[in-house]
């Protein structure tokens, strides 16, 4: 059974936000060893009015979640896009990119620029599906690249 979603705007450091980010750490630390991107930068970073941050909701439980900061005057870097375990394939994450690309958007952004890494190609084929380009070769050894960078110019909102 699938219950309505609502959006939340809330901080990197809100308890409802923890399992979520606390899976995430345990994804990276699994994947590459490290989860020292989630520390990266301080919570200030995704907040109004240069960056953001969301979890979707499902009968008041993150579900998913996801943020963007500035990373130069055009241009809002997503960060801490994430579906919980129990609620992938439903679509969720494609759903926060597209709540934080408007917003991105109606606050001046025209472009979005993301990095992901070799061993999630879950996020490739996600960023891949809406629109994002590669800014690497694809047809190399993705291990050997380091982090893979994704850009998407966005739309002007309409009035």
């Amino acid at each position: 059974m699938t219950f309505a979603l609502s959006v939340r705007r809330t901080t990197t450091t809100d308890p409802l936000a923890r399992p979520l980010l606390d899976e995430l750490a345990y994804e990276y630390t699994t994947r590459y060893g490290t989860a020292d991107d989630l520390s990266r930068y301080p919570a200030e970073e995704f907040t109004p009015p240069h960056g953001t941050f969301l979890l979707l909701l499902e009968q008041g439980r993150p579900v998913a979640g996801g943020a963007y900061r500035r990373y130069d005057e055009h241009t809002a870097e997503l960060k801490r896009i994430w579906t919980h375990s129990a609620h992938r394939r439903r679509g969720l994450a494609r759903r926060v990119l597209t709540v934080l690309e408007r917003e991105a958007a109606a606050r001046g952004y025209t472009r979005v620029y993301l990095t992901t890494g070799a061993r999630q190609p879950e996020a490739r084929g996600l960023y891949l599906a809406t629109g994002y380009r590669p800014l690497f070769d694809v047809s190399a050894d993705l291990e050997s690249l380091g982090p893979l960078p994704f850009e998407k110019f966005l739309e002007n909102p309409k009035p």
